[in-house]
């Protein structure tokens, strides 16, 4: 159902009961799946894909070209998962030449005035809180919990069921299963209660707690932390998971309390 002060291009491709109020506009190039509601004035650009029963509230912008001045014009996307909201005047740019998208997982919740730059990519069943700015090219893992205000350094990783403070400053990459806060950006614990609550066992959370009391509690250094896991812990998805994501990290792990 579409609302005759709302303005669709006709290249435009809506799915059946896609529902666009008024004073929107739909540009050419973009794809909406079926069941969708689009509030009013929202914008969307060229190369959006959004998918099955998600929600755009007034204001936001989808899909706008980059702010990167390295950007030359080339035909790239922003692509949002099913059952995704996204709250009033949120942005999401389409992304560069880099990654060719920006991405936004299933089953998401983008808070009013998130901003999402270029080729950044968030997991499924993410929560993205108030005015959380980030810049390019940062990945948040599935399951991750953003508190409102954070600002996340282009290039940052976020691991999966992780719980980031309100007001945080993330510089450095924040490791799976976490908690964190202060400034700069500390270790404040394993994410327990959400880990709970989304089906891990309590010995499945003694081991994640575990793995870290290495990391961050026994005064080693990165290297020796993990080659003491390795050697002291049995190996376990989580533990390798964990190591994984210290290993691949580029931009280094943010830092224990101190």
């Amino acid at each position: 159902m579409t609302q005759p002060l709302a303005y669709i291009n006709p290249e435009a491709k809506l799915a059946h009961n896609v529902v666009v109020e008024p004073f929107t506009v739909i540009h050419k190039n973009v794809e909406i799946g079926e069941g969708t509601w689009i509030g009013s004035n929202v914008t969307i650009f060229p190369g959006a894909r959004i998918g099955k029963n998600c929600k755009i509230f007034p204001g936001a912008v989808i899909a706008a070209i980059p702010q990167d001045l390295k950007f030359g014009g080339e035909d790239t996307y922003a692509i949002i998962g099913d059952n995704t909201t996204i709250r009033e005047c949120a942005t999401v740019n389409r992304g560069t030449i880099d990654k060719y998208k920006t991405e936004i997982g299933k089953n998401c919740l983008l808070m009013a005035y998130v901003h999402v730059a270029h080729d950044c990519l968030i997991g499924d069943n993410c929560i993205i809180a108030n005015n959380v700015q980030m810049g390019g090219h940062v990945e948040v893992a599935d399951y991750a919990r953003l508190g409102g205000s954070c600002s996340i350094h282009q290039f940052v990783k976020i691991g999966r069921h992780v719980m980031v403070s309100g007001g945080s400053l993330i510089r450095k990459d924040v490791p799976p299963f976490t908690k964190s806060g202060r400034e700069p950006l500390s270790y404040a614990g394993v994410n327990s209660i959400g880990l709970r609550r989304s089906g891990f066992s309590d010995e499945q959370i003694a081991n994640i707690q575990e793995t870290y009391r290495f990391v961050y509690l026994k005064g080693l250094n990165n290297l020796d932390a993990l080659e003491q896991i390795e050697i002291n812990l049995p190996a376990s998805s989580e533990r390798d998971e964990i190591l994984n994501f210290i290993r691949n990290s580029e931009r280094g792990i943010m830092k224990g309390l101190s």
